[in-house]
């Protein structure tokens, strides 16, 4: 039996994706009459149709359904083989495809690049910017190689690496009492209002639980949808908020009037780390950017 082409399978599972003629030839880089053409060998070859046909519109039968995630899994297979054979050739050669949380990436990356540039001169790294959620489901899906997230969280059956603590500090107007402080404990929440991030983010499901517990409370209807809001809210005196440490020296130089005050060494934090697939071929090439990262963050702070 003559087997189906790559080219037939990917056509087929952009289709399925768009269920668009036009729209999956232009994701594919192919003219329409092209793609019809591939996917009509295709349903010939496997003998059954894939797709129903309407005048505007375009379902997948149940055929279709039934075969799709079989061509996406031989299509994540060949990838993972191009991987494979990439990072035997030149590990750290070529594209990377990274996926960073918002409470992260804009803090750490700037800073690190360069050194990830300096040793890695051959590495070309395309960035996504996410929740934690939603890049796990980008990274099962294929669409990413590695997360730069914090690896406290669950993370399903990622593989994962360590690459330095964050603690957390507390965040106030300069004319807060706890200003002036040289350190402080959760017990100094009490009563206070706390300022966290909306559903989704990772850092929101960690602080959230410590507020709780040292009896702070959330404003009802005050939720923000990035740290930079949080911190602006902060100085108009809405309350106070914890932010991890990779993120205070920008936060105080976009908001004049806050400032931050330590926990101490026992406080709480997070840990910054990567994560990737189990089964990808490219595990000691992610430890060693990550090796990069750490040593570079190391020599900054």
């Amino acid at each position: 039996m003559q087997r189906p082409t790559l080219r037939q399978l990917e056509y087929f599972v952009a289709l399925a994706d768009l269920l668009n003629f036009r729209e999956a030839a232009e994701a594919c880089f192919v003219t329409q009459p092209a793609m019809s053409a591939q996917i009509a060998q295709l349903e010939a070859l496997v003998g059954v149709p894939l797709f129903e046909r309407a005048k505007r519109q375009v379902r997948l039968t149940a055929a279709g359904a039934a075969l799709l995630p079989g061509a996406q899994d031989i299509l994540r297979g060949t990838d993972a083989l191009g991987e494979l054979a990439r990072s035997l050739g030149a590990p750290l050669h070529g594209p990377l495809r990274l996926g960073a949380i918002p409470t992260v990436g804009p803090y750490l990356l700037p800073k690190v690049l360069p050194a990830v540039h300096a040793a890695h001169p051959e590495l070309a790294l395309y960035l996504r910017e996410d929740l934690t959620a939603r890049l796990v489901a980008r990274l099962e899906e294929g669409e990413l190689d590695v997360l730069l997230v914090d690896v406290d969280v669950e993370l399903g059956g990622l593989e994962t690496e360590s690459l330095f603590s964050d603690p957390f500090v507390v965040a106030v107007r300069c004319d807060d009492e706890l200003a002036g402080r040289d350190e402080l404990t959760l017990a100094d929440l009490r009563d206070r209002d706390v300022l966290l991030l909306e559903e989704g983010h990772c850092l929101r499901d960690q602080t959230l639980p410590l507020c709780e517990r040292a009896g702070g409370g959330e404003p009802l209807g005050f939720r923000g949808s990035s740290l930079g809001t949080i911190t602006q809210m902060v100085v108009g005196g809405l309350g106070l908020t914890l932010l991890p440490e990779l993120a205070v020296e920008r936060e105080l130089a976009a908001a004049p009037g806050l400032a931050t005050v330590t926990f101490g060494a026992d406080g709480p934090g997070r840990t910054i780390g990567l994560a990737w697939r189990q089964s990808s071929p490219r595990a000691d090439e992610f430890r060693a950017l990550g090796a990069t990262i750490a040593r570079a963050w190391a020599a900054l702070t």
